[in-house]
C-alpha cells in the first residue's frame, strides 16, 4: 500500500493583516488570507488572469512573528499541509473548510513593499520556523528556534538574511 502525502508549497501575496489568538493554553494561532496570481492562454489566444484564495493558519511563535512583520500585500512563501475543518453553526448549520496549516513562513520582499533592501534584490527579509509534525497542532509540541538572534540587537526590524538564504 502506497504511503500518504499531504505537502503544500505556495507563494502569494497577504489579503489582509495577520490576525492572532491565543488557545487555552496559551499558545498563539495565526490566521491569514494568501492570494495566489496566475495567467493563461485562453482558445482566443488572449491572456487571463486568475486568483486562488488560501487562508492559512500558522501557530506558536512563528504566529507572533507573523503579526509582527507581515501586512497586507506582503510577499510570502508558504509550506505546509492541507486541513480540513468542520464545525455546526449556531443555526444547525453543518460547515467545513479546507486551509493550510502553515509549517514554514518565509518573507519575501521588503518590509515596507519597496523591491529590494541593500541591494539584496527582494529577499529582505526571513523567518523560517519548523515545527516536528505528529497528528495534533505544532504548537501544542516543543517547537525549533523561529529564526536566529538579530545582530544588530533589539530593533524592530527582521534580520538580513545570509547569502543561502536568498530564494534565488
Amino acid at each position: 500500500m502506497a504511503a500518504n502525502l499531504n505537502k503544500v508549497f505556495l507563494m502569494g501575496n497577504l489579503t489582509r493583516d495577520p490576525e492572532v489568538r491565543y488557545t487555552p493554553k496559551g499558545t498563539a494561532v495565526g490566521e491569514f488570507g494568501l492570494a495566489i496570481n496566475d495567467s493563461y492562454k485562453a482558445q482566443d489566444g488572449t491572456i487571463k488572469e486568475s486568483v486562488t484564495y488560501v487562508d492559512i493558519e500558522v501557530w506558536s511563535r512563528q504566529a507572533e512573528t507573523c503579526k509582527q512583520y507581515l501586512s497586507k500585500g506582503r510577499p510570502v512563501f508558504i509550506e505546509g499541509a492541507l486541513k480540513f475543518d468542520q464545525w455546526e453553526s449556531p443555526e444547525g448549520q453543518k460547515k467545513s473548510k479546507l486551509r493550510v496549516r502553515a509549517e514554514r513562513v518565509q518573507f519575501l520582499g521588503s518590509p515596507g513593499g519597496q523591491g529590494g533592501q541593500g541591494g539584496q534584490g527582494g529577499g529582505a527579509g526571513a523567518s523560517r520556523a519548523s515545527y516536528s509534525g505528529g497528528g495534533g497542532p505544532p504548537g501544542e509540541q516543543a517547537p525549533r528556534p523561529s529564526r536566529p538572534a538579530s545582530p544588530s540587537g533589539g530593533d524592530d526590524q527582521p534580520p538580513m538574511p545570509e547569502e543561502d538564504d536568498i530564494p534565488f
